[in-house]
């Protein structure tokens, strides 16, 4: 595992100047009603200043919005100016994997009850709104992990994460031994449940409430958290931003599963990881 930026901030300034077509795209959480109302009037907005508003295709119905475009797919953001997610870290991670594949920015908006990644809260969607019409943000990049897990050699998964990478013990009964090596040299060997890889974005999330420390977004560096581990070092580390973690899983342990972001799951047999 190792870190790479991507823009997914908050603010652009003069972003796409001169194009004719506008479009954004809403993600948000419809099965929530608030959440609902509030993207509806969002897309309104955006589509009164001239905006082709974009939604996901499962949640069209719930908004409601004739004028809406309904789209699916990994290409969903494709051209647009910036994607808007309306809702908690969840929804936010979840519109990340539409903005990242065309590095669309991103701009979250709290609605929900945990919003760490999101850059404005309820009280300010409707100057969030003037904001995007007027162009007035700039954009922020954020450390994301790149992920390729393998098995004697050979790539068995690959991925990405904006919060964390865990590799955690897939039988409950059984500890996960692991070996961690960063930037190819050996750090220690753990007994434990798991080991989590964090961005400064992620450092609030999963890392936190394993005993990591929270680091500003801005700050370049990495994270490495090992969880419940039975070991006398046993304390979280930061890396410097292009560090490398390779972290394997004893062939005589129990399998493991290689989650990124809470989202992507991949089973991950005993080796190298």
């Amino acid at each position: 595992m190792s870190g790479s930026r991507e823009a997914t901030g908050r603010e652009r300034n003069d972003a796409g100047a001169g194009l004719e077509h506008r479009a954004a795209l809403l993600v948000t959480h419809t099965g929530r009603q608030d959440s609902t109302a509030h993207a509806r009037t969002v897309a309104a907005d955006l589509i009164a200043a001239g905006f082709e508003v974009r939604v996901v295709a499962e949640e069209a119905a719930d908004l409601d919005l004739p004028e809406v475009k309904p789209v699916s797919g990994l290409a969903a953001a494709d051209g647009v100016e910036i994607v808007i997610a309306l809702g908690g870290d969840g929804t936010f991670l979840r519109a990340a994997e539409l903005a990242r594949p065309v590095a669309a920015p991103l701009l979250g908006i709290n609605l929900g009850k945990v919003g760490f990644l999101a850059e404005a809260e309820i009280n300010d969607l409707d100057q969030a709104v003037r904001d995007v019409v007027a162009r007035a943000y700039t954009v922020d990049s954020r450390l994301t992990l790149d992920v390729v897990a393998e098995v004697d050699g050979e790539p068995i998964a690959e991925s990405w994460a904006l919060n964390e990478v865990s590799v955690e013990k897939g039988q409950r009964a059984h500890m996960l031994e692991v070996l961690v090596d960063v930037d190819g040299r050996p750090l220690s060997r753990y007994g434990c449940d798991g080991v989590i890889c964090a961005t400064p974005s992620g450092s609030t999330a999963y890392a936190f409430s394993a005993g990591g420390p929270v680091v500003w977004p801005e700050v370049e560096a990495l994270l490495l958290v090992p969880i419940s581990a039975h070991a006398l070092f046993s304390r979280p580390l930061v890396t410097a931003p292009t560090s490398t973690f390779v972290i394997t899983v004893d062939p005589y342990t129990t399998f493991a599963a290689l989650c990124c972001d809470g989202r992507r799951v991949f089973d991950l047999p005993p080796g190298r990881g």
